[in-house]
């Protein structure tokens, strides 16, 4: 038969450490300095990372475009449809909106828009 022995030797002490917790606390001057440090650090590194997103000084090749008056019952849709490769109605509907700055697709009787030439 076999038997157990319970020893107190390895019971959990109830003894706290001496020595107190390590914990970080920040004052009002460390926290500005801080903050200070950290808005210098970000200055920094957006100018050094900014040149990276310049534009050029060159405009580009302007795209050929006709200027079309929209008449009554004249959709975008079937402006675009005119102009527009079969299949690809929707792309050009996109294109003569990003041309013309235009927030969606209504128009108004008398407007002129760029329509791209073919």
């Amino acid at each position: 038969m076999s038997s157990i022995t319970v020893s107190t030797a390895f019971a959990p002490s109830r003894i706290r450490a001496t020595r107190p917790e390590a914990r970080v606390r920040l004052t009002r001057r460390g926290r500005a300095v801080f903050l200070v440090t950290f808005l210098a650090l970000a200055l920094a590194a957006m100018t050094a990372l900014g040149s990276w997103a310049a534009a050029s000084r060159e405009a580009g090749t302007p795209e050929p475009v006709r200027i079309v008056e929209v008449h009554s019952g004249d959709t975008l849709y079937g402006i675009a449809g005119e102009v527009a490769a079969p299949g690809h109605v929707r792309e050009m509907v996109a294109h003569i909106e990003q041309l013309n700055s235009l927030n969606g697709p209504e128009l108004q009787v008398g407007q002129k828009i760029a329509v791209p030439r073919r």
